[in-house]
């Protein structure tokens, strides 16, 4: 036999390649599967806590504080103090927990755009009549937009991108793929502000204000980052899918592909009708944005701050009432127009199904504001942070370094813990305050969270997503399954996750402002 027939071929190669991912990925979702569901499992972590508390608490376990020099000690909460601030204190923790109301308020009015049908008309629009050679990267920019319709846009896009890459004459299957790896790998970036803005502040400025009390990041801390972002992912995944994976074998769909019947073709246009809603909603939209330029130019006007600050003022600390007046505004003018709403009372049944769309979210919370609140009381997090902080000084790490390391961190803890919010209410309390006595600002922490918690999104079958896209792919080949999916998930996001990280980075070394802080 000779050297070279000795030698695996290159498709026998990536064959195992792909059998060993397909073996990790199998690995994962076993463990994953095992875990219980985060509601239970935050008040683990908290019994968890409680236990670790008395442990390090007779250990006489502390830490001296950079900033006041005074020595935080870790509070044993299994004492009687602690048990009467668990008994005390508990609907006070959750109904002051920061995300709660906001997340809330702007989800309200996200949920009357959504019942209008704006949302759907506005996808359909933006990818309806694209021509052939840039419809990966407009399906992909789309969704970096849909990401203010939270986890809808998986059920409108998905779909609505194999039609589209059909009627192009191209695979529906890979029209799916796009969709779905753009929604879900870029999740945290986009053009505008969603509720991920306002649940992540609220989160991080809990954690940052445990150093400094004062210390405010705002939902916009991150959108100059996020803008560009959204532009990054949708280019990145559109070289990787039209350059690279077009090629792959296993995207030929059951049936030949086909006109689009006239039911077909209807539910990817819209109708004249609703092009004119478009248009008016997009002027009020214009309007509304131009209205807070011109209320908050005068120096004197009473949205700015004390001094005339912009970023200190009711407009930012008050985002999400704004947000929430700016979505039903747009909801109800689009809604009136098209007739889908035609009369208030239509609104007050959208703020209605509002709340049973953030109902599982409100269970959630419920848990993890009061494992925060026993981390933060019983001081844990405090001393982590600190020593940790010594830790790195000592190690003379350039803050990129450290940055990289963390996101590695992040990206293996998002495989199994999916849910963006759990997991930057489990990290946050740690990692904002620890890098903020090594000088790195919270807005930079959260940044890198967001890239590090978006990416691995569309690999993980542990996310109820990735499960909605198997389902959305067999519609059109029905031998699809977890690894059809994950055999073309898996380059894009290794490829999105090198290039995104190094952006980030680069973002960060030339000192460029995440956003408005």
């Amino acid at each position: 036999m000779t050297a070279t027939s000795a030698q695996p071929q290159p498709t026998e190669s990536r064959s195992r390649v792909l059998r060993a991912t397909f073996r990790s990925l199998a690995a994962i979702e076993k463990i994953g599967n095992k875990l219980p569901h985060p509601f239970w499992l935050f008040w683990i972590l908290a019994g968890v806590v409680a236990v670790l508390s008395a442990v390090l608490a007779a250990a006489g376990v502390s830490a001296v504080d950079p900033g006041t020099h005074k020595s935080v000690t870790v509070q044993n909460l299994l004492s009687g103090s602690g048990i009467k601030m668990i008994i005390e204190d508990a609907d006070t923790n959750f109904a002051t927990f920061p995300p709660l109301a906001t997340i809330l308020v702007v989800g309200f009015g996200i949920a009357v755009a959504e019942a209008s049908g704006l949302f759907t008309a506005l996808l359909h629009r933006m990818v309806a009549r694209v021509p052939g050679k840039y419809l990966t990267f407009a399906l992909s920019m789309t969704a970096m937009v849909a990401h203010v319709a939270g986890d809808a846009a998986y059920v409108t896009l998905i779909p609505l991108g194999g039609l589209i890459y059909r009627a192009a004459g191209r695979s529906p299957v890979l029209g799916c793929i796009v969709a779905y790896v753009s929604i879900s790998a870029g999740y945290d970036a986009s053009p505008s502000l969603t509720t991920t803005d306002v649940l992540l502040s609220s989160i991080s400025t809990a954690a940052a204000q445990t150093v400094d009390p004062s210390y405010v990041v705002t939902p916009v801390a991150n959108y100059f980052f996020g803008l560009a972002s959204s532009v990054l992912v949708a280019l990145v995944i559109t070289i990787v899918v039209d350059k690279f994976l077009v090629r792959r074998p296993g995207l030929e769909a059951d049936e030949p592909a086909a006109k689009l019947d006239d039911a077909e073709r209807k539910s990817i246009d819209i109708t004249p009708q609703q092009r004119r809603a478009l248009r008016v909603t997009g002027l009020v939209a214009l309007g509304f944005l131009a209205f807070l330029v011109a209320a908050t130019a005068p120096a004197s006007s009473p949205l700015r701050g004390e001094g005339g600050s912009i970023v200190e003022s009711p407009l930012f600390t008050g985002m999400s009432l704004v947000l929430f007046v700016f979505f039903v505004l747009l909801g109800w003018v689009y809604g009136r127009m098209t007739g889908t709403f035609r009369a208030s009372r239509d609104i007050i049944d959208a703020l209605v199904e509002g709340t049973r769309t953030y109902a599982p979210i409100l269970v959630l919370f419920l848990a993890i504001s009061q494992f925060l609140a026993y981390f933060k009381w019983t001081n844990i997090g405090s001393v982590l942070a600190i020593s940790g902080a010594e830790t790195l000084r000592d190690l003379h790490l350039n803050g990129w370094v450290v940055l990289v390391g963390i996101a590695v961190l992040i990206t293996f803890m998002n495989l199994i813990l999916t849910s963006g919010s759990a997991l930057w209410a489990l990290a946050a309390p740690v990692l904002v305050p620890m890098l903020m006595l090594i000088d790195i600002e919270p807005e930079t922490t959260q940044a890198l969270y967001r890239v590090a918690d978006s990416v691995t999104n569309c690999v993980t079958p542990m996310s109820p997503n990735f499960a909605l896209a198997v389902a959305f792919i067999q519609q059109h080949k029905k031998s699809a399954g977890i690894g059809t999916l994950a055999s073309f998930t898996i380059p894009i996001a290794a490829v999105v996750w090198v290039v995104w990280i190094a952006f980030f980075v680069a973002w960060y070394l030339l000192g460029i402002p995440f956003g408005v802080s």
